[in-house]
């Protein structure tokens, strides 16, 4: 395995890096943040400079770039505002790796295009108020009616529910005595009647943020299932796994920005007559997070090249979210450090790095269960 970049993925680190210093600067985002608004702006720029279609086919007008590609992309995009990156990585998990690996050839055709030019966002609806960490225990049920389904149920921290215009739901078509089986996917539009979205408050990742979604009697086509009936758990826990690569990706970006801010902060603030940096108790905080930097950017790379070959596992999907969720916070929490009584005012951004990595730990597959998915392939 080589994890040099390619002269082409150095160009989309370097192109990334010039576009999003003028439409995603520090005081944009900090806007976003404050107003609890999505970066539609910074979105939008993206799209028309053709990087929403990264890793869409040619044959759609993308660039069929490799998961490689894309980890270097969402590296960019979370070092300049992790939200933006984890609203790209949604749409290209959902409404084009999902729909490439799954979906019929009218899903391609009807959502693709649309999520290359940005017309279009897709999110997940997974978690439920009594199946988080035991996802599979879903009872969200869609019961066939002729050629339709009947969705009822609720869910919860459906991501960018809000706005979006289609869900990859997850719900329950049988009953069998293993709960991973009688699963279906749903590519639903998130404007059908009977669907209720609520946003919620949370600590951090308030541009976008994540809401409650109501499901009542919701009559959608049966042409919406994506792939197969009562088989959808595996679809489900490959998504996942990816987006495991994605989340990693832009928590490594943004755990770089948190670090290089208060590397600055340390060479340039003076007490005792030199800078902060030169304390031993600061310079071992910094040694360290560029370590956990070092590796959580080696493991991204690594685990790109697995999926890239086809052999990545879930095992590997668990160990990357979990280095790089933890680093994260350890960062963003030693960087507030630093910065000491000016990080804890909101008037810097090293207060958002360290509530919006809260949640690196716990959503999207907390710590914990990766540590089990990790000790059962052990044989514990």
């Amino acid at each position: 395995m080589n994890f040099d970049l390619s002269s082409d993925q150095l160009n989309i680190r370097n192109h990334l890096h010039e576009l999003l210093k003028d439409v995603c600067t520090p005081e944009y985002v900090k806007n976003c943040d404050e107003q609890e608004k999505p970066p539609r702006e910074a979105l939008d720029a993206l799209a028309k400079n053709g990087w929403l279609g990264l890793i869409a086919p040619e044959e759609y007008g993308g660039a069929g770039g490799s998961p490689l590609d894309l980890a270097v992309m969402l590296d960019v995009l979370g070092y300049h505002f992790e939200e933006l990156g984890l609203w790209v990585f949604r749409n290209l998990t959902y409404g084009c790796y999902a729909l490439m690996k799954h979906g019929t050839q009218a899903q391609k055709d009807m959502v693709i295009p649309k999520v290359i030019t940005g017309e279009v966002s897709v999110c997940f609806g997974l978690t439920e108020p009594n199946s988080g960490s035991d996802a599979s225990a879903l009872i969200t049920k869609a019961t066939k009616d002729g050629d339709d389904y009947i969705i009822n149920g609720q869910k919860v921290y459906t991501s960018g529910m809000d706005i979006s215009d289609y869900c990859i739901l997850v719900a329950r078509t049988n009953n069998f005595e293993k709960k991973q089986q009688g699963i279906t996917n749903f590519f639903i539009d998130t404007k059908l009647p009977g669907i209720q979205v609520k946003k919620l408050a949370t600590l951090g990742q308030r541009a976008i943020g994540t809401t409650e979604v109501f499901y009542n009697e919701v009559r959608t086509p049966a042409s919406s299932v994506l792939g197969a009936v009562d088989q959808g758990w595996r679809g489900a826990d490959n998504y996942l796994c990816y987006e495991r690569l994605c989340l990693s990706a832009a928590r490594t970006g943004a755990a770089r920005a948190a670090f290089e801010f208060a590397l600055e902060h340390a060479k340039t603030r003076e007490q005792f007559g030199k800078p902060i940096g030169k304390f031993q108790a600061v310079s071992h905080k910094l040694a360290d997070m560029r370590v956990m930097l070092d590796i959580s950017q080696t493991m991204v790379y690594r685990y790109a090249w697995l999926v890239e070959q086809g052999k990545d596992t879930r095992q590997d999907a668990a160990a990357l979210k979990l280095y790089t969720a933890e680093s994260y916070k350890a960062i963003a929490d030693m960087s507030l450090q630093i910065l000491g009584g000016y990080g804890y005012c909101m008037e810097y951004p090293l207060q958002r790095f360290f509530r919006d990595s809260r949640l690196a730990t716990i959503g999207g597959g907390s710590s914990e269960i990766q540590r089990n998915i990790i000790a059962s392939s052990l044989g514990l």
